[in-house]
């Protein structure tokens, strides 16, 4: 008879949640004892999210962020400021019940001065979209899992004076411009030197579920097994 591998899940814990909590587990059973090393150790639960969205461990040898990274978030976050992203698709895959204090989830691409603007702008309405976050960037944690153009956007607003987000998870997909966006956000410093913190998956993966996954993460500190 073969050993079972797994166990049930116990009396009252849904298979769907006991299958996540079970390959979760396994996942990071997998990794090289060494291999968040290179990460502050307040993303370390991040990594592994984002990496079990992905499917593929790998992805953790792409990650990076700023060592305040995942206090700064979580104090936001605790503090009731809202959680404002690139695409309805991060909204929707930014888990309610985590959010410590019943946080707005913002989503402007679907404002309808959007298209115009994006045309009189000669940009991406994601560009557009993003331009109508000053009013809530003000200590926010804000998550770009889409659109390189949304990055870039906000980057060059914060220079331009806007307010200054709690943090920002810039995890934006596609062969142009998402891996130089990146490579902007880990670089950019305000006038005054100083620099928000930041999580990012270097390269051109990325992905609303890869950047939800680490927004989820970075809302609790509840351990991930």
């Amino acid at each position: 008879m073969h050993e079972r591998l797994v166990s049930l899940p116990p009396h009252g814990l849904g298979h769907a949640q006991w299958c996540s909590d079970v390959l979760l587990h396994e996942h990071v059973q997998a990794l090289p004892g060494d291999h968040l090393d290179h990460l502050p150790e307040g993303v370390h639960r991040a990594a592994v999210r984002v990496a079990h969205a992905a499917g593929d461990v790998g992805v953790i040898d792409e990650i990076a962020g700023s060592t305040d990274v995942g206090e700064a978030a979580l104090a936001a976050l605790r503090a009731g400021a809202p959680v404002i992203t690139d695409s309805h698709m991060l909204a929707a895959g930014v888990t309610r019940s985590r959010l410590p204090a019943d946080n707005d989830v913002i989503c402007t691409l679907r404002e309808p001065q959007v298209p115009a603007l994006a045309q009189a702008w000669s940009t991406t309405r994601s560009a557009a979209a993003a331009s109508l976050w000053a009013p809530h960037l003000d200590g926010a944690v804000v998550a770009i899992g889409n659109a390189p153009t949304a990055l870039f956007h906000l980057l060059e607003m914060l220079l331009d004076g806007a307010p200054r987000p709690a943090a920002i998870v810039g995890m934006p997909v596609g062969f142009v411009g998402s891996a130089e966006s990146k490579v902007a956000l880990a670089e950019h410093r305000l006038d005054d030197g100083s620099q928000i913190p930041w999580l990012t998956v270097h390269g051109r993966r990325g992905g609303s579920a890869m950047a939800a996954a680490a927004v989820n993460a970075l809302a609790t500190e509840q351990e991930i097994l």
